[in-house]
């Protein structure tokens, strides 16, 4: 078992709280060091009460589960001999009511694009199954209800 934090800070800075006038931008600061700046999605709080330039939570979703399942790709690649010289992914989350009727992300679309070494390359079956495997390795994606599917890039 292992223990992941990343501390959330937040201040009112004088705005009318009561009245919802308030910035939702905030910063994440995590234990290596990085800090990022968050905020609401301007799609859930309007403007000027959300930064469209910061994270947030939902894009943070999507970018983690994209992550993780890179992750897992690159380290498959490379216990089965294939050199991976780029990996992308245009990532995409689906915001909309789950089975409940409450607002979640119901679906996540990854769209990974890699790109392998000249010389010995995988086959689409091959590419397919290290992507069902990342995706079954995944904590992010095994932590999720939501719908995950991986639609890769063939050039």
């Amino acid at each position: 078992m292992s223990i992941h934090q990343a501390e959330i800070l937040w201040s009112r800075e004088g705005a009318d709280f009561l009245a919802q006038h308030y910035s939702r931008r905030h910063e994440w600061r995590f234990d290596g060091g990085a800090c990022v700046n968050a905020s609401s999605s301007p799609q859930v709080v309007p403007l000027p009460w959300s930064d469209p330039g910061a994270v947030d939570p939902e894009e943070a979703l999507v970018a983690s589960v994209a992550s993780c399942h890179m992750l897992w790709f690159l380290s498959i690649a490379a216990k089965a001999g294939w050199v991976v010289d780029r990996y992308t992914d245009a990532a995409e989350g689906l915001m909309g009511p789950n089975e409940q009727g409450r607002q979640a992300i119901t679906r996540i679309i990854l769209r990974p694009d890699v790109q392998f070494a000249q010389g010995r390359l995988p086959s689409r079956s091959q590419i397919d199954a290290m992507h069902h495997k990342a995706h079954e390795a995944c904590f992010i994606a095994n932590s999720l209800k939501s719908d995950i599917r991986c639609e890769p890039v063939f050039r």
